[in-house]
């Protein structure tokens, strides 16, 4: 059984062997602390690729092309043994902003030859001293938005560069005491237990002081934003989405850790939703697929932080909106 410091020791390698690389070198860094057959996931237009060449050659190679100067901003790290499967497989998670001098075209978005941070969340599954899965989220509607080329009708929530904790204590290199850790992953599945088996007798403010601090963060991803405290959160995303969302279907999580404070999550597709009409401004639509991340930190016995990452441009293209192409025109 791979242990946490092993799982963390290989992630943070890796991260270093990318953080030194040039473009014309990152297909072997990608090599060298991953499986031949790495199964990579990434948010569209990238989707799932194998092995570092494939993932060099999809991703990392154009990024480095537009941005200069990169810097790897991390602003949470952890380890656990993966609850959806038992405990047998050990994942890392990582949050934090890539940030660099957006010099060049990137994806059609113009370059602004200024700092761009461009919000991310890893989790990588680690197997006899390499990764063999990885899963990268970033917010590629954030950083339209930082570039003036934002494509969708105005958002609920607020548009900032996202903090990491407020505690500032999510960079776990050593591992933490494993009761915190239990905490942390039981009442994550006891909020989403609550989301799942909703009691219509409860109002919504009931509903998350369950499992929420009143003075709660979420911190949403661009095309919804982030909002602050239970009712905030209520009126610019829960009662959007549920009012303007029909069919929800869970699907079921990959990857589902915790250690210490935190904990994190995420599904491929989480979950599947219709648009009844209304939601970000689109037209009713046939049901597509979510892909998210949840990030989270515990604070006592309720969550007090939750960082989201959603694969937007793969659920709106699924309804017909090519938002890549769009921007063309932006």
């Amino acid at each position: 059984m791979t242990t946490l410091q092993d799982a963390k020791r290989i992630v943070r390698a890796h991260h270093a062997a990318l953080n030194a690389a040039l473009p014309a070198q990152i297909a072997t860094a990608l090599a060298e602390n991953t499986t031949q057959d790495w199964h990579w996931r990434g948010m569209h237009p990238f989707h799932e690729q194998r092995g570092a060449e494939a993932v060099a050659q999809t991703f990392y190679t154009p990024f480095l092309q537009a941005f200069s100067r990169v810097q790897h901003r991390e602003d949470m790290f952890f380890a656990g043994a993966n609850d959806c499967d038992g405990g047998k497989s050990v994942w890392v998670g990582s949050m934090g902003h890539l940030m660099g001098l957006f010099d060049a075209p990137f994806l059609g978005i113009k370059p602004t030859r200024r700092i761009a941070m461009l919000r991310y969340a890893t989790f990588h599954r680690v197997e006899d001293g390499k990764i063999a899965e990885t899963s990268l989220f970033i917010d590629l509607l954030h950083l339209m938005q930082q570039a003036g080329q934002y494509p969708l009708p105005p958002q609920t929530g607020a548009f900032l560069v996202q903090p990491g904790p407020m505690t500032h204590d999510g960079l776990l290199h050593e591992d933490a005491d494993p009761v915190e850790g239990t905490k942390t992953l039981d009442l994550i599945n006891r909020m989403i237990g609550d989301i799942n088996t909703h009691q219509k007798y409860m109002s919504r403010q009931e509903e998350l002081r369950q499992c929420w601090h009143d003075d709660m963060i979420w911190w949403g991803p661009a095309g919804i934003g982030a909002t602050y405290t239970i009712d905030r959160y209520i009126d610019q995303h829960q009662a959007p989405f549920r009012t303007q969302i029909k069919d929800r279907k869970y699907n079921g999580h990959i990857c589902r850790i915790a250690e210490g404070n935190f904990g994190g999550f995420f599904g491929w597709a989480n979950l599947t939703v219709t648009n009844a009409g209304g939601y970000m401004g689109l037209p009713a639509a046939t049901p597509a697929d979510m892909r998210v991340v949840d990030m989270y930190r515990r604070d006592g016995d309720k969550l007090a932080e939750n960082w989201i990452f959603i694969d937007m441009l793969h659920w709106l293209n699924q309804q017909g909106l090519d938002v890549l192409g769009r921007i063309e025109d932006l």
